[in-house]
């Protein structure tokens, strides 16, 4: 199974979001998979202009001159997508927005029926059905702060002709780090790596795999408080210099 992870948090391999990432990935690779993780902050995307030159003046070749052309054989390649963003504004980060946006080298212009919607079908060379599965963290204390952001990966879901394969959310993640290392959240990092060999190995999830990963960390109002004692201790230490 190839996997391509586009991890599109600001901080990369070092925010809270790779902190439930890099767990789910070593689980993929100890269960078999070959998984390459992408940084979109390190390459140089150019937003779609919407000029259809990839479809009708160039085809399946972007006007753009930047990395995409390197990315597009890798998401044509992989059986599985990973899509890793915090919430940004309820959706997905706008790196990760952008670079999905460029993915329309690799369906043609053509409209076709599938499952009694208009679609697009895929170019030649592009792998056909697969999976996506969504992995994000929220600063926010409830789960609801997902929804659209779900709802949007699910459509993309749709318009690719991928299954949805789940999603490992963690809300009030800014306390996950500091709770692990207490010895209080372990199981919600070995929950995000028994996904990983979950759907290696299955391909799917379990459900209860999932509510681990989502479990409460801390009542909202402890949660809340202790937020806000740290942002106003950065602000104190600003006043201070």
């Amino acid at each position: 199974m190839k996997v391509l992870v586009i991890n599109s948090s600001p901080h990369m391999e070092k925010g809270n979001t790779a902190r439930v990432l890099n767990p789910f990935v070593e689980g993929m690779q100890e269960a078999g998979a070959d998984v390459e993780i992408i940084y979109p902050r390190k390459m140089k995307i150019m937003p779609c202009e919407g000029c259809f030159d990839c479809w009708v003046k160039t085809p399946g070749v972007c006007r753009h001159k930047d990395d995409m052309p390197a990315v597009l054989p890798k998401i044509g390649g992989a059986d599985v997508w990973v899509l890793a963003t915090p919430v940004y504004v309820d959706g997905m980060t706008g790196t990760m927005k952008m670079l999905l946006d460029r993915f329309i080298p690799t369906i043609q212009p053509f409209f076709e029926l599938r499952d009694g919607h208009n679609r697009h079908p895929r170019r030649e060379g592009m792998k056909q059905g697969g999976k996506i599965v969504l992995v994000s963290t929220c600063g926010f204390w409830e789960m609801d702060n997902f929804d659209a952001l779900v709802v949007h990966v699910k459509a993309i879901c749709r318009n690719a002709n991928r299954e949805f394969a789940g999603a490992l959310l963690r809300p009030h993640a800014g306390s996950l780090d500091a709770l692990v290392k207490a010895g209080f959240a372990v199981d919600v990092i070995e929950a995000a790596k028994s996904a990983g060999k979950q759907l290696v190995a299955t391909g799917k999830i379990a459900p209860e795999t999932l509510t681990t990963v989502s479990r409460q960390l801390l009542p909202m109002e402890m949660y809340m408080n202790a937020a806000n004692r740290g942002f106003q201790q950065m602000l104190d230490a600003r006043e201070a210099k």
